[in-house]
């Protein structure tokens, strides 16, 4: 038998995006000592929080697209003082370990967009 991943719980949906909000106030304000974030800025699209909430998956990516997967590689250098600054604007029991990963939703997006404008595709919709 195979194992089907539930879905989330209303509990962590709503921990998800309170952690969402809280993260993006402070990536626009904080200014980080790392190289790879200066002068970036970045999206954060989702956050999936584990069922227990002590684990939250961020879903960032810097406007442009531009050397991603370094900036998201500098955001978990940096977790350990994101999940301090976190843990001072949340109301929660106890604050989650961050990680973060590409958000590839912009991609597939574009991707789509590209496959829809091809002219066999396109003359296919229009019928």
């Amino acid at each position: 038998m195979s194992k089907q991943a539930k879905p989330p719980s209303q509990r962590q949906l709503q921990a998800g995006e309170l952690i969402r909000r809280a993260l993006v106030d402070i990536i626009a304000r904080e200014d980080f000592r790392d190289p790879d974030l200066l002068g970036v800025s970045i999206t954060v699209s989702e956050v999936r929080a584990s069922p227990d909430l002590r684990t939250a998956r961020i879903y960032a990516a810097p406007l442009g697209g531009i050397k991603t997967a370094e900036v998201v590689a500098a955001l978990n250098r940096c977790s350990k003082f994101l999940r301090g600054k976190l843990g001072r604007e949340l109301k929660m029991r106890s604050t989650p370990t961050l990680r973060f990963e590409v958000d590839t939703t912009f991609d597939t997006a574009s991707e789509m967009n590209e496959l829809l404008a091809r002219p066999e595709i396109a003359r296919d919709l229009n019928k």
